[in-house]
C-alpha cells in the first residue's frame, strides 16, 4: 500500500474587500489537474461563499455530505465550514488519498495564529502540514491609512468581538495578520502609482521577518506555482511569531451574536433593487448582504456582493430553464429585524 505523506494546506487570510475569494476563484480555475479542496470559513450558515466560489468555470457536480462539501467538475471539492472546521478537517483527512491541497479561505476577522495552531492537533498534524499563510492586503486602503477598505463596518464587526477590543483595532490585526504570513499579497496594486505602491510595500515590510515575501497583484490573478509549494511547515514555527493577541489565549472565536438570514425577492430592475438595499444598510445597520438577483429581460444571474454602501456585482451565469428566476440574499449584522427588513424590501420592489 501507498503510504501518503502529509496533505499541504494553504491559508488565505485578508480583511473584508481584500480580494481572498477572487484569489481562490483563480487558483480554481488554474488548478491544472491539482485536486484541490477549500474550506469557506464566512459568517452566516447558509454557505453563499461556497456557492459564489462554484461559478467558476469549472462548474460543479453532486452535493454531498449533508451540504457541506461539495464536488467540483474538476476533481476538486468546496466545503464550508463555520464551527465545524475539525469535522470537515477529518472528513478531508479520511480523503487524502483524493487530494493534492487544501485552500482555506478565513473570515475577514480571522486571527490566523490560532488556525496555524490547529494543525499541532494530534488527529491533524500527522496528516496535514501549513503549505504557508498567505496574507491578502488590500493596498488602496492600507496607502489611505485604514487597512480595510470599510474600516466602519469591520470595525462593527470587531466590537462584537471581545478578543478584538483594543485602542487601534484595524491597525493591531492588520500586523496580526502580517506576523503570521509567509507570503504578503499587495492586491489591487494597479489602483494606485509607482510612489503609493512603494510606501504602502515599506510599511508592510516594517511588520515581516526579512525571509517573507511580499508580491504585487492586479485582482489576484498570479501564477499558482508561486502560490502552493511554498513548503513553510508553518505550525512548527508558529509560536515564535509574536502578535497582539498572545497574552489573551487562544479560545475559539465565537461569531454567534451575528445574524444571518436569507431573503427572497421577486424581479426587479437592478437601480431599484440597489437603491432598496443600500436604503436598508442605511437604516438598519446591516453588514454584508451577497447573493444572487434576477434582472427583468436579462438572461443571466445577476451576482452581487456589498459591504456597507458599496456593492460589487456582475452576471454570473444563465439562468437554468427549471430555475425560479428570484433574488436570494444573504443579509448579515448585528441584532436585525429580518420580519421588518424583509417587508420593507418586499415593499419596495412591490
Amino acid at each position: 500500500m501507498k503510504t501518503l505523506g502529509k496533505l499541504p494546506v494553504t491559508i488565505v487570510t485578508g480583511f473584508l474587500g481584500a480580494g481572498k475569494t477572487t484569489l481562490l476563484r483563480h487558483m480554481l480555475g488554474h488548478a491544472d489537474g491539482r485536486r484541490i479542496a477549500v474550506i469557506v470559513n464566512e459568517f452566516g450558515e447558509l454557505g453563499i461563499d461556497g456557492e459564489i466560489l462554484k461559478q467558476c468555470s469549472i462548474g460543479c457536480s453532486e452535493e454531498e455530505a449533508n451540504g457541506r462539501i461539495f464536488e467540483l467538475a474538476n476533481g476538486c471539492l468546496c466545503c464550508t465550514v463555520q464551527e465545524e472546521f475539525f469535522p470537515v478537517m477529518r472528513e478531508l483527512v479520511a480523503r487524502r488519498g483524493e487530494l493534492d491541497h487544501i485552500l482555506i479561505e478565513t473570515s475577514g476577522l480571522a486571527l490566523p495564529k490560532p488556525l496555524v495552531q490547529a494543525f499541532n492537533w494530534p488527529e491533524i498534524r500527522n496528516a496535514c502540514t501549513v503549505d504557508a499563510v498567505i496574507t491578502v492586503v488590500d493596498s488602496p486602503a492600507v496607502a489611505a491609512g485604514t487597512f480595510a477598505a470599510f474600516p466602519d463596518q469591520v470595525d462593527q464587526q470587531r466590537k462584537l468581538d471581545p478578543n478584538l477590543d483594543h485602542e487601534s483595532p484595524l491597525h493591531e490585526l492588520f500586523a496580526d495578520q502580517l506576523a503570521s504570513a509567509d507570503l504578503v499579497i499587495l492586491n489591487k496594486a494597479d489602483l494606485l502609482d509607482a510612489a503609493a505602491l512603494a510606501a504602502v510595500r515599506a510599511e508592510v515590510a516594517e511588520e515581516l521577518p526579512p525571509a517573507v515575501k511580499i508580491i504585487e497583484a492586479h485582482g489576484g490573478e498570479l501564477p499558482l506555482d508561486v502560490l502552493l509549494g511554498l513548503n513553510c511547515e508553518t505550525e512548527l514555527h508558529i509560536e515564535a511569531r509574536k502578535t497582539h493577541h498572545d497574552l489573551e489565549g487562544h479560545e475559539d472565536h465565537d461569531h454567534d451574536e451575528f445574524d444571518s438570514f436569507q431573503v427572497e425577492l421577486p424581479e426587479a430592475e437592478e437601480a431599484r433593487l440597489l437603491g432598496a438595499l443600500k436604503d436598508a444598510v442605511a437604516k438598519h445597520g446591516i453588514l454584508r448582504i451577497k447573493g444572487f438577483a434576477a434582472i427583468p429581460g436579462k438572461p443571466m444571474r445577476l451576482l452581487l456582493q456589498g459591504v456597507g454602501q458599496r456593492f460589487d456585482k456582475h452576471f454570473d451565469r444563465a439562468w437554468q430553464a427549471d430555475e425560479a428566476r428570484i433574488s436570494r440574499l444573504i443579509v448579515i449584522g448585528q441584532q436585525l429585524d429580518q420580519a421588518t427588513i424583509e417587508a420593507e424590501l418586499q415593499a419596495a420592489l412591490a
